[in-house]
């Protein structure tokens, strides 16, 4: 009976959540005097995991799971947690996991909580703390189920290195695609994405105009951060889509966060609220987002923007 997760990857890589997930893994396993199994799907340098607190990975190499499907990879995480005798599964916050951890939490017939924050309190009962009220405050949930479904909020728990090794088990779970077939999948290459980002730079209309972008995109690269942008930016089509981050859009658990020009209407101060350090560069003393921010700047992005673009490349030359 190990604790389950699943450790997502892209083309083959895995991702930062996936070292998050078996450091927080490892920890539950060890309340409930178990180990830790995860799952992996068409990736490589799998024993990476061991890491990180995984004690035995279960490798599925199938072509017909190339692209991301959610009903057909929540069937291959049932398969597997049955085959465990997992009744703890781990999932992530990612944007695949927000629709893939529901179905999977269904086909296990298991209870589910989202936006966990911490360990569990307690292992009997089984109760958790979760954001709640768009990151406002937490509350405690007990899951009275035998299989628990949990999805861990991205950033809250961290990564931890261990001195484990991990023993690798090809896995070749029964695979129905139920008719859906993906077309073609278009993404970002050569830049941070804002899932995987310790730090995001974030744009709005205060930068007047798309012609502007290039300074925030200097920061970014200075800082090794992702862009992104507030709702009306993507709207104006100054920024695309993929960028917009907020409630209606991506939500964003990033250590560092610097907003500038942005006012911080509620909704985008909902998504960004889970970012550890936030730091606002604007022109009005009175926007909304100075009272959520660590740090402010009172000033014209214009003019802050590229001195504090000129002080970091000076401080990484002097540290070098």
């Amino acid at each position: 009976m190990s604790v389950l997760i699943y450790a997502e990857s892209a083309e083959g890589k895995f991702k930062k959540v996936a070292f998050e997930l078996a450091s927080y893994a490892k920890k539950v396993a060890e309340q409930l005097g178990t180990t830790v199994t995860a799952l992996t799907i068409n990736a490589e340098n799998v024993a990476e995991l061991g890491k990180y607190g995984v004690d035995k990975v279960l490798n599925v190499s199938n072509g017909d799971l190339k692209s991301f499907n959610a009903k057909a990879y929540a069937d291959v995480i049932k398969q597997a947690a049955q085959k465990e005798g997992a009744k703890v599964v781990v999932l992530s916050s990612t944007t695949d996991s927000l629709y893939l951890a529901p179905l999977a939490a269904i086909s296990l017939e298991a209870g589910y909580a989202s936006n966990v924050v911490a360990l569990p309190e307690t292992t009997a009962p089984f109760v958790v703390k979760r954001n709640a009220f768009s990151n406002k405050g937490f509350n405690f949930t007990s899951i009275d189920t035998e299989v628990k479904v949990i999805a861990l909020a991205k950033n809250s728990y961290g990564i931890v290195e261990t001195s484990g090794a991990a023993t690798a088990e090809d896995f070749s779970p029964a695979v129905t695609l139920d008719g859906v077939k993906v077309e073609n999948v278009e993404k970002v290459t050569g830049k941070v994405t804002i899932a995987d980002a310790e730090i995001v730079v974030s744009a709005g209309r205060g930068l007047k105009g798309p012609e502007h972008w290039g300074m925030i995109e200097e920061l970014a690269e200075v800082l090794g951060a992702a862009t992104a942008c507030s709702k009306p930016v993507s709207d104006l089509d100054w920024r695309p889509h993929s960028e917009h981050v907020g409630q209606t859009g991506k939500p964003v658990a990033s250590n560092l966060y610097i907003a500038v020009g942005i006012s911080g209407a509620i909704q985008h101060i909902a998504g960004i609220n889970s970012s550890k350090v936030k730091v606002v560069i604007n022109t009005d003393p009175e926007a909304p987002f100075f009272k959520v921010a660590d740090y402010g700047v009172v000033g014209d992005a214009f003019q802050v923007v590229p001195e504090l673009i000129k002080k970091l490349k000076e401080f990484k030359a002097a540290n070098n």
